[in-house]
């Protein structure tokens, strides 16, 4: 350890948060030889007097060009606004902003698709479906048991494109779609993937 990295406990003491007697015993050494090498520096103030004065004695006494000077005074401006030359930059404005905002050909809607999601679970109590066409909310899709071997089911209708889901059962075990391909989530799981 080099002379200036300590422990963030011994830190903590130096700033003033703990108390030496805070510390565990093992990082009392530490921590003494820190308050040791605090107490020998200098805390007294730098002053730097003769330079702070000189530069801004220098600052207050450069003249300002006369141009700024003349910018910076206040005035009055007065504007004179004639009819005939009102009405067609006016007119000018307006075309420029309906041309700008004009009308725009509507995108298509999207073609959405009626899919039926199966899992076959006999052995859960609950199955929901979560996806990037639910926020992957494990809640907002619940499937229905439909029958006595514990097939589980959802039917959804999704715009066309691809769609990463996975079936949540019993509220907690992410499963990929068996019949689905699967990707790789980043976080250690697999998503199964629909192209519509």
């Amino acid at each position: 350890m080099s002379e200036h990295d300590f422990h963030p406990r011994v830190k903590q003491l130096l700033d003033g948060d703990l108390t030496l007697a805070d510390l565990p015993p093992e990082l009392r050494a530490e921590g003494e030889e820190a308050l040791r090498l605090l107490a020998a520096v200098d805390r007294r103030p730098v002053a730097f007097p003769t330079m702070t004065e000189r530069v801004m004695l220098a600052v207050n006494t450069r003249p300002s060009p006369a141009g700024w000077r003349r910018m910076l005074e206040p005035r009055e401006i007065r504007l004179r606004i004639r009819p005939w030359v009102l009405a067609p930059a006016l007119a000018l404005a307006a075309a420029l902003i309906i041309w700008i905002a004009g009308p725009r050909t509507a995108a298509p809607a999207p073609s959405l698709v009626t899919v039926r999601f199966v899992l076959v679970a006999p052995e859960a109590k609950a199955v929901s479906l979560a996806g990037t066409f639910n926020q992957w909310d494990a809640r907002a899709t619940p499937l229905v048991r439909t029958g006595p071997n514990g097939t589980w089911t959802a039917t959804l209708t999704l715009p066309a494109g691809q769609h990463q889901y996975a079936f949540v059962v019993d509220g907690v075990r992410w499963v990929p779609d068996p019949g689905a391909p699967a990707v790789d989530d980043g976080f250690g799981r697999r998503n199964s993937v629909l192209t519509l």
